[in-house]
């Protein structure tokens, strides 16, 4: 069986500070970690839900309960790049471990998972990936229920669970998709304290079975007038930016008719840090150099679901 360091990256437990002040600065998706925040919580910890019947509708038919508790526990997280989802992916645990008061371990695929191209490689690592989270969350079990959480997170899903319905699709990256599917399906219903994350740029390519399967697709566009608002208002915090100026940058980083607006990491990861280099070492970030930024500055091309 492959080593742990052959599978995934360094597992990080969570709540952590690099984490959890990413997750902080994801403003303008409220809506979106709430809704993960509850899917997680019932997902995770399955026996909340069993308390939560009990209380609010004791002996009542419990069959749709049944149901939602043999969901998969899978994500999907879809949307244009520098959207906020892996970011999102990598620190909603920050979260979850708070509203739980559980210790929350990250996994997270290495790319490496596809193999060399060797018949049947693909297959066996993948199939190891899902045997170590169950052995890992079997440990987690106790008699007073789960003592960790583990988030499992696949970026760049699309490079591993591609529809097998592509004509070019080979052999062995079918029967990868297989193994995910039959990894997936291991866990629903198991009541395991394991989810699964897949994030994509191209959820049309990923296969249909596993779009089934998902339990919430979660879907990240490019910022709104109203989030760009937050985004850099929370980022230019303290550097004495004007309202008025704040406003004007909303306009700026907002879609024209020649070109999209900016992304999340456009003005988190571009904009605000090109205006601080910019007035380094000399003086303070201006207004003025602000908008003559945001007016220069080209927002990332739209993801192609083509490409």
């Amino acid at each position: 069986m492959s080593t742990l360091d052959d599978l995934f990256h360094p597992v990080i437990e969570l709540p952590e500070p690099v984490r959890q002040a990413r997750y902080d600065r994801l403003v303008g998706l409220d809506d979106v970690k709430h809704r993960l925040r509850k899917e997680a919580m019932l997902l995770a910890t399955p026996d909340r839900l069993a308390r939560w019947a009990a209380e609010h509708h004791a002996g009542a038919d419990t069959a749709a309960l049944s149901l939602f508790a043999d969901r998969a526990p899978l994500f999907v997280f879809a949307g244009d790049v520098g959207s906020g989802k892996s970011a999102l992916a990598e620190s909603f645990g920050c979260d979850l471990a708070v509203q739980l008061g559980l210790p929350v371990h990250l996994y997270r695929l290495r790319l490496s998972t596809r193999g060399s191209g060797l018949v049947g490689e693909m297959t066996s690592l993948i199939g190891d990936a899902f045997t170590r989270l169950r052995e890992e969350g079997n440990l987690a079990m106790t008699r007073h229920g789960a003592d960790t959480v583990l988030v499992f997170v696949v970026d760049e899903a699309d490079a591993l669970v591609q529809s097998r319905e592509a004509q070019q699709m080979h052999h062995e990256d079918r029967a990868g998709v297989d193994a995910f599917l039959a990894g997936v399906d291991s866990l629903a219903g198991a009541g395991l304290p394991i989810l699964v994350v897949l994030c994509t740029n191209r959820v049309s390519a990923l296969d249909p079975a596993v779009m089934r399967r998902a339990a919430a697709t979660f879907t990240f566009t490019r910022p709104d007038a109203q989030q760009r608002h937050a985004i850099l208002g929370a980022g230019l915090l303290g550097l004495g930016i004007r309202e008025d100026t704040l406003a004007k940058l909303v306009e700026l980083t907002g879609p024209h008719s020649s070109r999209p607006g900016f992304t999340s990491s456009d003005l988190t990861q571009r904009l605000i840090p090109a205006a601080i280099l910019d007035a380094f070492p000399t003086g303070p970030v201006t207004d003025d150099s602000l908008l003559t930024l945001a007016a220069e500055l080209p927002p990332s091309p739209v993801f192609s679901e083509l490409a």
